[in-house]
């Protein structure tokens, strides 16, 4: 099974006052500390809504924007599965993949951090195309996907206070 990594960073950041993406903890950017964490647990990385991969069918649409325009990606370059996380997300459990098989299952504190099957774009598209409820949930129960408990807390930055909180720890 081929699995496509993709780190989330469409967002507005509106909460954190600035592009989330490009804010600095420890000397490097939260993207490039979110593709690093994703990247053992794939095959390729991506980052979806910014560059060459974007949300779909537009910006603003959320997550599930995000993780639609990533299953289209991996359709179209015969992966079977999608692992997506948050480009906030700093860090990941070491044993991320095996606690998401198998799939479609996500991490219960944080419904961003799924392994998605791509055959299941139909479904996704059907969610955003309708509008009524782009949460991330909605589109785990509409394709029958597990809330994976797990001790790892994922780290959130909304803020420049969020930010601040994990540079210290």
């Amino acid at each position: 099974m081929k699995t496509l990594g993709a780190v989330l960073a469409g967002g507005r950041s509106s909460r954190f006052g600035s592009d989330k993406a490009l804010a600095m903890l420890d000397g490097r950017t939260l993207l490039d500390h979110a593709t690093t964490a994703l990247g053992p647990h794939c095959d390729a990385v991506i980052v979806v809504g910014r560059g060459e991969i974007a949300d779909w069918p537009r910006p603003g649409m959320g997550p599930l924007g995000g993780i639609a325009g990533a299953l289209i990606h991996a359709a179209e370059r015969g992966y079977d599965r999608l692992l997506t996380a948050p480009v906030d997300c700093v860090r990941l459990p070491d044993d991320l993949r095996a606690l998401l098989e198998p799939a479609p299952a996500f991490l219960e504190t944080q419904p961003v951090i799924g392994l998605w099957p791509v055959g299941s774009i139909s479904d996704l598209r059907a969610i955003l195309e309708d509008g009524s409820d782009l949460a991330v949930r909605a589109y785990a129960r509409r394709i029958g996907a597990r809330a994976v408990a797990s001790d790892f807390v994922p780290p959130n930055v909304n803020s420049a206070a969020d930010l601040d909180r994990l540079t210290r720890l």
